[in-house]
């Protein structure tokens, strides 16, 4: 019996691990958004023992949707950052988390006042699909639908904001070069992330290099995987986290291990029970070989 723990004594014994809660970006897939084989091949290797998938990840559904589909992976399923729970395959939204309409709009003039390309994902009242809309063809909006394969739809925000189809809002992104991130960073912080007099309005999260995310306070990944945990009776110490980023430290605080691949931000490293090898040298298949067996 194989057993990994860090000197913070978390253990990790593979008979008890009842599912894995994967980030896709950095983490499972290769630069390039690719899942190799070799990947693929150790999370069905998993699935076969009966260990739970859980996509846990920013995207929206659609951009998951063909990794999962090739996967085979059922059940609660994390997008947006944990702003939305969806059983898949059925496509049944179970959780959804929606914006406080004063951070939307403080994005919104912060990016106009700055220059920055801002897009949102919306909810309109009747209907599951969550659009992504933007007001600026910037490169940026390009970048993102080849990236992601999502075009925004170009509106102007003040009326999107104010249509009474409106439900809510489930995400606000600020692109840019990560220089201008590390000067929009701070102000966000200021006015939404309760350091100022006013009390904490957003969740704040540097997704990638040029992305940055404001979503609900009540949002993360870790809210979103506790809330998936319910849903299939899962116990911490029953699951193993994989993350690279800062929205992914939240779901090491659930899980009852983490592992984070060696290209990851060395702040989600220190915080990580386990570094594995890097995404481009398939660290999380060489993890889940040695760790299962397999």
């Amino acid at each position: 019996m194989s057993i990994l723990a860090d000197s913070k004594s978390r253990l990790a014994v593979p008979e008890k691990i009842k599912a894995l809660a994967m980030d896709l970006d950095g983490t499972v897939l290769a630069p390039g958004g690719i899942l190799s084989g070799r990947t693929k091949k150790a999370i069905e290797g998993c699935m076969e023992r009966g260990i739970k998938v859980i996509i846990a990840t920013g995207r929206p559904i659609e951009a998951v949707e063909s990794y999962r589909a090739s996967l085979g992976a059922e059940g609660p399923m994390i997008y947006f950052n944990g702003a939305v729970v969806v059983d898949m395959p059925g496509g049944k939204i179970l959780k959804t988390t929606l914006m406080n309409k004063e951070a939307v709009e403080f994005c919104i003039d912060l990016s106009r006042e700055m220059g920055v390309y801002c897009q949102i994902y919306i909810q309109k009242k009747g209907d599951s699909r969550m659009p992504l809309v933007a007001e600026r063809d910037d490169p940026e909006r390009r970048l993102y639908h080849e990236r992601i394969g999502i075009l925004a739809e170009l509106v102007d925000f003040k009326e999107t904001m104010q249509s009474p189809e409106l439900e809510g809002c489930v995400k606000a992104m600020l692109l840019a070069e990560p220089e201008i991130i590390a000067k929009i960073r701070p102000r966000l912080d200021e006015r939404l992330g309760g350091k100022s007099a006013l009390p904490r309005k957003a969740y704040i999260a540097q997704t990638q290099k040029t992305f940055l995310e404001v979503m609900d306070t009540e949002t993360s990944k870790g809210r979103g995987l506790l809330f998936a945990m319910e849903c299939l009776s899962l116990k911490g110490e029953e699951v193993i986290a994989f993350g690279d980023e800062e929205n992914d430290l939240p779901m090491f605080g659930v899980a009852g291990f983490s592992v984070a691949p060696s290209n990851a931000k060395e702040a989600v490293k220190a915080q990580a029970d386990l570094v594995a090898a890097s995404n481009e040298e398939d660290g999380v298949a060489a993890f889940l070989e040695d760790f299962f067996g397999l």
